[in-house]
């Protein structure tokens, strides 16, 4: 399949590019391996989007709604969506080739906006329990344990907008952070540590996850990062979100930081021409679904640009 921008990843940034893509006259193919919207589908209440704040006496609209709101925007522009996975890209003289599992598809222009994905603990039962009380989503599995007691383990928006969510389902919310303070938005974390259903301990590391009779779980060691201590407490759930890391096909010539995000400037192109970069998959300060979406309309515009001087 041949198209004049293809677009890998279909969270927010590449679901603002294909409309601003789409808009600017350009054959657009957007490939997204799972379902249009990214890690913006696990949002409960996406309450910080500008504009979102739902009609009167409503709740904002969430992750899912507004991702699926983008989407259709972006078809009714001409942006076509495919479901794939893209292993690798070269490009060959003036066309990238991009391939998936079943084809080959071309462009003379590509915006990466694969995202990032959720960072492991690597502790004892942590795979064991997946899907058994360990969990990664609390949209997704936060209902399941209502007036239970449970983890949540980070200090980040996702781990406070997450405890925030769990609260609403539960009174025994205790969130664990390795670190004396949260690194989260000042109102997030505001509103997280007056939340009379959250506990919030500092310096806590947790070391294992452990099943019961049923291999559910049933209880996590804890480690006080200063004092040493060691200490088992009942669980029922644990929710992890202990950042994340870039993901993209693989590419020989793409500068890179020292975490492995891709480097560009400020129109999105990366080190290689014609190969553009927006959202979590990008090296930038700061990670939140606005950003993502401008970022994205940033790198379909000056792909375009780039198409126009490059025919010229």
């Amino acid at each position: 399949m041949t198209s004049d921008l293809l677009i890998i990843g279909a969270g927010p940034a590449g679901l603002a590019a294909a409309q601003y893509g789409s808009r600017s006259g350009l054959v657009t193919t957007v490939v997204e391996q799972l379902a249009p919207g990214g890690q913006a589908l696990l949002i409960d209440r996406l309450e910080n989007y500008p504009g979102n704040i739902g009609a009167e006496g409503q709740e904002p609209k969430t992750g899912f709604e507004v991702a699926e709101d983008m989407r259709r925007q972006a078809e009714q522009f001409g942006a076509r969506f495919i479901s794939g996975t893209v292993k690798s890209i070269r490009k060959n003289t003036a066309v990238f080739e991009a391939a998936t599992q079943d084809e080959t598809l071309t462009a003379p222009s590509v915006i990466i906006a694969t995202g990032a994905k959720r960072k492991l603990l690597n502790v004892p039962g942590e795979l064991e329990l997946y899907g058994k009380g360990v969990s990664y989503c609390a949209a997704c599995d936060g209902p399941f344990f209502k007036n239970k007691r449970i983890f949540v383990i980070g200090g980040g928006d996702a781990a406070c907008d997450e405890a925030r969510y769990l609260a609403r389902l539960t009174k025994t919310v205790i969130l664990l952070h390795r670190r004396d303070k949260l690194r989260a938005q000042k109102a997030i974390v505001e509103r997280t540590l007056r939340n009379p259903n959250i506990t919030v301990r500092f310096n806590t590391r947790l070391t294992a996850i452990k099943g019961g009779a049923y291999e559910n779980v049933a209880a996590v060691s804890l480690e006080n990062a200063v004092t040493g201590e060691k200490t088992e407490e009942p669980a029922d759930a644990v929710f992890i979100f202990a950042g994340s890391s870039p993901q993209m096909p693989g590419i020989e010539g793409l500068v890179l930081d020292e975490a492995g995000y891709i480097v560009t400037n400020q129109r999105m192109e990366t080190s290689i021409p014609g190969l553009f970069a927006a959202g979590d998959v990008r090296a930038t300060p700061f990670r939140q679904v606005v950003v993502a979406v401008g970022e994205g309309a940033i790198a379909a515009h000056c792909a375009a640009e780039w198409l126009s001087a490059a025919s010229a």
